[in-house]
């Protein structure tokens, strides 16, 4: 008998404005930005498939249609594409529609995390006991070799129970940009109990180096949590407090720490590091691409870019 699946649906939530975009982000969404040739939003549609769901539920809001339509059929292009002999161009183009069923939710105010997130949750079966929460501004890369992250969390919560999630140890300099994890040991050195979570410490009272990561493994005991948390500043729901309450109540918590990269797309300079990344990976990009970073880097003149 085939072991069940440690969830079915990936949840991702994508209403946000965009705003460190702008102006590109008033008719492209954020998600949609491409990484090379693959926009973010559908690398991390291949992260939740390949950990095993079979949906993605994206939280939207009104305006961003396009980003449900990159996941639709284009039979015409690809027809177009495979008469011209552009067969692998096709094939890229039916990925993103090939790779899990996408649905959508509307969160129509800005309301934080958490509210995207519990915007989702009538749209689940009943008997899914556990959701995945994908944040697209965070790609997490495993380290070479191994398997992507949601898969060790799946393993934890296997072992545990309750919800799981995912930190990077930071340099303790850096940990007052994160929410920072509270943590107790446990046998293995990478999974630590959650005793608390704080917001942006400062560093000299950061209880831990453990800063939250874009992956979330929740039971859906979520839920009703997110249905009692009292709204923060700007009347936002946050996650975190959700997190916490359960906590609180006993609810079992833990954290993977990944050992593997991560991007941060939500920013422009994250963006860049990302897109050079994988570009300076591409069989047909890196090459050069190497060669003019090398000269570009060497040049001290200053000002613009000159031409390669």
């Amino acid at each position: 008998m085939e072991a069940p699946r440690p969830f079915r649906t990936a949840i991702v939530p994508a209403a946000g404005m965009g705003t460190r975009f702008l102006p590109t982000t008033k008719t492209v969404p954020k998600e949609l930005l491409p990484v090379v040739d693959t926009p973010g939003i559908e690398m991390v549609a291949a992260e939740a498939a390949e950990a095993g769901a079979d949906r993605l539920l994206i939280v939207t809001s009104p305006g961003k249609d396009a980003i449900a339509a990159h996941f639709a059929p284009r039979p015409e292009l690809e027809a177009t594409l495979i008469a011209r002999g552009k067969d692998a161009l096709a094939a890229k183009v039916r990925r993103a529609n090939e790779l899990i069923e996408v649905a959508t939710v509307t969160q129509d105010e800005p309301k934080g995390l958490g509210h995207a997130v519990g915007c989702a949750g009538d749209a689940l079966a009943a008997d899914e006991e556990a959701v995945a929460v994908l944040l697209p501004d965070d790609l997490v890369l495993p380290p070479p070799g191994e398997s992507g992250v949601l898969a060790r969390m799946a393993a934890v919560r296997a072992h545990y129970g309750g919800s799981v999630l995912c930190a990077f140890d930071v340099p303790r300099e850096q940990i007052s940009a994160y929410g920072v994890f509270d943590v107790q040991d446990t046998d293995d050195p990478d999974v630590k109990i959650v005793r608390d979570m704080v917001e942006k410490p400062p560093a000299d009272e950061a209880p831990s180096t453990l800063a939250t990561a874009g992956r979330y493994l929740l039971d859906r005991q979520i839920f009703d949590a997110l249905k009692r948390i009292i709204p923060g500043s700007g009347g936002e729901l946050q996650l975190t407090d959700a997190v916490a309450l359960l906590i609180a109540e006993g609810h079992p918590v833990h954290v993977v720490v990944h050992h593997g990269g991560r991007h941060d797309l939500g920013n422009p300079a994250g963006y860049v590091r990302a897109y050079v990344d994988f570009a300076l990976a591409h069989p047909e990009y890196g090459p050069q691409l190497h060669e003019w970073l090398a000269r570009r880097l060497s040049w001290t003149g200053g000002g613009r870019v000159r031409g390669a």
